[in-house]
């Protein structure tokens, strides 16, 4: 993750700060989430009940989709220099907006939207993130997360 001095977090507010590397969603990674999750809709891990939905196969689950935030992110998002450690503060939304179907590639572009010192020593980021699926025009979700920064 690329690093900034504290006084220039501000000047990043507004920016595109880049675009992941694309990322297949195969059936396996769906399959995981739902184990690891307990939500093994047919939607989800039935390739043939998929079939006859408007889908035409599997999709992955929206908050599978949303979990990559924080992968993605991680060599796009800026970090204040001598970050001693960043915690996820939540999300402020989330719009999903069409499904990512098995093996589509998605990638993430990042744009950091407000840097706040909420205490002396705690900056609090926010970004919009957009969930872009190869060869679609509407990406997959447009988030806003939330990452507190510890100085």
């Amino acid at each position: 993750m690329p690093f900034v001095p504290v006084a220039e977090l501000k000047d990043y507010v507004g920016k595109e700060l880049g675009k992941s590397e694309w990322l297949t969603i195969d059936q396996q990674r769906i399959n995981q989430f739902a184990e690891c999750t307990g939500d093994h809709q047919f939607i989800h891990v039935d390739p043939e009940k998929a079939k006859l939905t408007p889908f035409g196969t599997t999709i992955a689950h929206g908050f599978l989709s949303l979990s990559l935030v924080p992968m993605l992110m991680e060599k796009i998002m800026i970090m204040p220099q001598g970050l001693k450690m960043a915690v996820n503060y939540g999300l402020d939304s989330v719009r999903f907006i069409q499904p990512v179907k098995v093996d589509s590639k998605v990638r993430l572009v990042v744009t950091l939207t407000d840097a706040t010192e909420k205490n002396p020593g705690q900056w609090l980021l926010k970004a919009r993130a957009v969930l872009e699926i190869e060869g679609q025009e509407k990406p997959a979700y447009i988030a806003e997360p939330l990452t507190l920064c510890f100085v």
